[in-house]
């Protein structure tokens, strides 16, 4: 028997790997500047800046779950197939739209309303979300086509989340440098963030679009989706014959509607931590520039520089996750991750104006969410066997828990002006310490579920009522 769904030539790793290349650079722009920009640069108001993260967030999540289902029924364009056919589609979408979204609104002066501007942007983020949703989800059902082995499944998630972390390291390496052009001295880097930014976010925008597309091609270039189905994926399935730890009981040769999967606990044990994990990881990232600049009162250029050093420290993690994973195991490595989310929140509880000190506290918060991130993949790769529709409707929690959190917490904000007031140092500490600590307690409870209720997926019944 063939080899080839055991493993990848190292080439075809990379090149897989690849494919998500330009979404992350997007969504590290999403994350952790978005706020930033509408609210510091552009000056719209808490509020305003919220819903615009809420509208893309609900845009995709109502596309994920729906893009899931019909990538799973719907063939491809000829030959190309289906997964590579709509990453193609999701790859156009956001090249088209992803440089309006950090941009001046076309014809918009200081005297234009600013609902005026905040409709604007509605449907340039809309198309962004679909085109991230469809590439997401189409990139991420190829794992269980291309390989089949447990171990070989967590290698193609660990080099997918190390392309992640170098996504992210880009587009901060590459803020830092457009930060020191446009200051020319130290002096102006003390400066707050304001409409003579516009300029670095707009260049920030394109030079990510050029590097993704360049990524995007070698995808495509380098990665062949299998056209044989799932039967010999799941003849291959079983002559591998691997020890699944999480699962209690395994039928490879009955794959599960997505009607059966709403009807599966294991479904929402592991939904509920995908969640949790996705919260913490997005909402540090999207709150964390917040917190240097109004509550540690750092130099903008630190919202380039605290960023880059948590994904340094998430990079260096995920080269030793593997082995750690096959040591301990899944379950135990999360754990570990959680307990360095925890100890980052402890950190900032208690060093109330930790100043420069916040560079240790950023490795903590970037080892733990590289770790937590990849386990919970890998762990949502475990669950299922190919079906576009559970990636989706994890990735759907995911999404709408993260829209309406920052909504959530944009209303409770204490400034209703576009500038910030004193309340705003508190406030934004506070926020890093529930958003980590927070939310951390959450996925261990989720985490202890699993433990206590192993994952037991209950095989489909067959019209006659027995099953196999």
């Amino acid at each position: 028997m063939s080899n080839s769904k055991t493993s990848l030539p190292v080439l075809r790793k990379f090149s897989y790997a690849a494919g998500h290349f330009l979404n992350d650079l997007c969504a590290s722009m999403w994350f952790t500047y978005l706020l930033v920009f509408y609210h510091s640069v552009l000056g719209f108001l808490n509020t305003n800046a919220g819903v615009l993260l809420l509208v893309g967030q609900i845009a995709d999540g109502l596309c994920t779950p729906l893009i899931g289902y019909e990538s799973d029924r719907v063939p491809g364009c000829g030959n190309y197939g289906k997964r590579k056919t709509w990453h193609l589609v999701g790859t156009m979408s956001v090249l088209l739209s992803f440089a309006f979204i950090f941009n001046q609104c076309l014809g918009c002066n200081a005297h234009t309303p600013q609902f005026a501007s905040v409709t604007y942007f509605i449907p340039f983020i809309i198309i962004f979300q679909f085109g991230w949703a469809a590439t997401q989800i189409s990139h991420l059902s190829l794992i269980p086509e291309l390989v089949t082995c447990e171990h070989a499944k967590v290698e193609l998630t660990a080099y997918r989340y190390a392309f992640t972390v170098i996504a992210n390291i880009t587009v901060y390496a590459v803020a830092y440098l457009l930060f020191h052009i446009q200051a020319g001295d130290d002096d102006l880097l003390n400066d707050a963030l304001g409409p003579v930014d516009i300029p670095i976010f707009r260049n920030l925008a394109l030079i990510v679009l050029g590097i993704g597309a360049v990524f995007s091609l070698l995808f495509h270039l380098g990665t062949k989706e299998n056209r044989m189905g799932q039967v010999q994926a799941e003849e291959d399935e079983e002559e591998a014959a691997e020890q699944r730890p999480l699962l209690a009981r395994r039928n490879p040769s009955s794959l599960l509607q997505w009607k059966c999967w709403l009807r599966q606990p294991s479904f929402y044990q592991v939904a509920l931590l995908y969640m949790s994990t996705r919260l913490i990881v997005n909402l540090s990232q999207t709150y964390i520039s917040m917190y240097l600049i109004n509550t540690l009162g750092l130099p903008k250029n630190f919202i380039a520089t605290i960023p880059l050093v948590m994904y340094l420290s998430g990079f260096l993690s995920s080269f030793i996750m593997k082995p750690v994973n096959k040591l301990i195991g899944k379950c135990l490595t999360y754990f570990v991750g959680l307990l360095l989310i925890l100890a980052f929140s402890c950190w900032v509880l208690l060093d109330e104006s930790m100043g420069k000190r916040v560079y240790g506290a950023a490795m903590l918060l970037g080892a733990g969410s590289a770790t937590i991130l990849v386990i919970s993949l890998s762990m949502t790769a475990e669950l299922i066997q190919s079906g576009a529709f559970v990636y989706g409707a994890m990735s759907f929690t995911d999404k709408l828990a993260n829209g309406v959190a920052v909504m959530i917490v944009q209303g409770l904000h204490p400034c209703h002006t576009a500038t910030c007031c004193p309340a705003c140092v508190w406030f934004y500490h506070y926020v890093m310490v529930v958003v980590t600590g927070g939310v951390a307690v959450v996925a261990a409870l989720a985490l202890c579920s699993i433990l206590i209720w192993p994952i037991h997926i209950r095989p489909r019944e067959s019209h006659g009522g027995a099953h196999k």
